[in-house]
């Protein structure tokens, strides 16, 4: 890891209507429109997209890094965020996100340490940190016997 501070620049460019161009050097370029929500078309990433993305995406690189360093084995994480936008004293802002993340892990693995690693990454994700909203987790961990009885269900 670099030190810090480190900085990152993204660069948006647009003409009167139509998508926005998101740009960044050594990444393929990105492109955006408002949410349908905000009279967008709905069918690209929007700024409000992106932003809930980056909670997902910053929670499970959070976790892989935890889990690394801890030496946890697991097998697949899957993760979806939700993010709850509202008007509060006439400013729109995101007030809540909410996380839900399922981890499968192999039967040898400690189900206790698993969850306390789900949690430490909630705690740890930077982008979270940064955000005024606050987050809720909602995990659940699963060996080879809980997916079957899941899926039996």
């Amino acid at each position: 890891m670099h030190e810090l501070p480190h900085h990152y620049v993204v660069s948006a460019a647009a003409k009167v209507a139509g998508n926005v161009v998101l740009s960044s050097s050594g990444v393929d370029d990105l492109i955006s429109a408002p949410p349908a929500e905000f009279g967008g078309p709905g069918d690209q990433w929007s700024p409000e997209s992106l932003l809930v993305a980056a909670v997902a995406d910053c929670f499970v690189l959070s976790f892989r890094a935890i889990a690394k360093a801890s030496r946890l084995e697991w097998d697949s994480l899957t993760c979806s965020a939700e993010g709850t936008l509202e008007r509060i004293d006439r400013v729109t802002q995101f007030t809540r996100f909410n996380v839900t993340a399922t981890l499968d892990i192999p039967p040898e693995t400690d189900e206790s340490k698993a969850h306390r690693l789900l949690e430490k990454a909630e705690q740890s994700c930077l982008v979270t940190n940064s955000l005024k909203a606050g987050s809720h987790l909602e995990a659940t961990v699963r060996t080879p016997r809980t997916r079957t009885e899941h899926t039996d269900k």
